[in-house]
């Protein structure tokens, strides 16, 4: 008797055991499938931010700009002082010119400073209020002086670098 109650005390172990670990397992398949569902949920929201708030790119800015001008782009990359191999470069679209090759290319469209900021924004810089460089860059924008031997003269005058 003792043998049998035994046996089914170790069944019954066994029983529990086993629907235990069926449960542990149901339990993580779930929480596996939780977990792809927040990934993918995370991922479309992602996309749907990108989607809704990615600007131009400078490539596609500046040649945008370049076309509305009615310009050709040899005019442009001449009075912004650049050749035609990095001009070359800039066609590429993942290609990233400095800040102030940027500059010298807003200078050559002839931008206002709203223009020139987006332009600026759309290769990731700036203009800041707190540099030297930058204000007289901000103060030629504003009372559109685009020639850039000018530009260049103000930017000596206060010993900054030139373009």
């Amino acid at each position: 008797m003792l043998h049998e109650l035994i046996l089914n005390d170790i069944q019954d172990y066994i029983e529990n055991h086993l629907s235990m670990q069926k449960m542990y397992s149901t339990k993580e398949i779930d929480e596996h499938e939780i977990i792809l569902q927040s990934e993918q949920m995370f991922t479309m929201d992602m996309e749907d931010f990108i989607n809704k708030h990615r600007q131009p790119t400078l490539n596609q800015m500046l040649f945008r700009l370049i076309d509305k001008s009615g310009q050709s782009d040899v005019d442009i990359y001449k009075k912004a002082g650049i050749d035609r191999k990095l001009f070359s470069k800039i066609r590429k679209p993942d290609y990233q010119p400095g800040k102030n090759t940027t500059l010298a290319l807003a200078l050559a469209l002839q931008l206002g400073k709203e223009e020139t900021d987006d332009l600026l924004s759309s290769a990731g810089y700036s203009l800041s209020d707190s540099n030297i460089f930058d204000l007289v860059i901000q103060y030629c924008l504003e009372r559109r002086i685009h020639d850039m031997d000018a530009v260049n003269e103000a930017l000596f005058q206060f010993t900054q670098k030139t373009l």
